[in-house]
């Protein structure tokens, strides 16, 4: 079976994570995010209509009769999923593969800089994915007083626990605002220490 990730076919070695393992049952799609669709159109696709028909969800004590839906959600707007669509549609494979290259070039550039500043450390080991977390190694630096300082620079920052960390998801709009970002990383770490 062909790579099924656009980072895949880059040139990254990911492990396996979608139909080609067997228990793989389902799998789902934020389209909103690497799509570039709207919220609300995300995706849950299975191996087969077998699995898939758990899925459906049926209710007979609704006053109006039998209630039947694909989901337990119900109804979702049209619009939603049809934008979405047109998104897939226009950008194609080329215009997800520009994406994907200059995300994945944006995120090592991002993860090489962010490891040079002392005190700070990238969580897991995994290179080969647009989002990450940036976690403190060193006790006199505090993470979400890291988080603190960046927020009083307007940088929009999302904290996490175990262990505490900042979540990072890199996205096309972030891409030229980079620099200034280490800038204010390494100001942040310097402030805090």
């Amino acid at each position: 079976m062909k790579p099924a990730s656009r980072v895949e076919k880059l040139g990254y070695e990911l492990p396996q994570f979608d139909f080609r393992v067997n228990a793989v049952t389902s799998m789902s799609a934020d389209i909103h995010k690497y799509g570039f669709g709207l919220k609300g159109s995300s995706v849950v696709l299975y191996r087969s209509n077998d699995i898939r028909k758990y899925q459906i969800f049926a209710y007979s004590e609704w006053p109006g009769g039998l209630f039947g839906s694909p989901g337990l959600a119900g109804t979702r707007p049209g619009g939603n999923i049809a934008s979405s669509w047109a998104a897939l549609m226009s950008m194609g494979e080329d215009g997800y593969m520009h994406i994907a290259k200059q995300l994945m070039d944006a995120t090592n550039k991002l993860k090489s800089s962010i490891r040079e500043i002392k005190g700070l450390c990238i969580v897991g080991n995994e290179d080969h994915m647009p989002c990450f977390a940036i976690a403190s190694k060193d006790q006199d630096l505090d993470i979400l007083a890291l988080a603190d300082v960046m927020e009083s620079q307007g940088w929009k920052m999302e904290r996490q626990q175990l262990p505490d960390s900042i979540h990072c998801t890199i996205l096309p709009h972030h891409v030229p605002h980079m620099d200034k970002f280490l800038g204010s990383l390494r100001q942040a770490a310097d402030t805090v220490r």
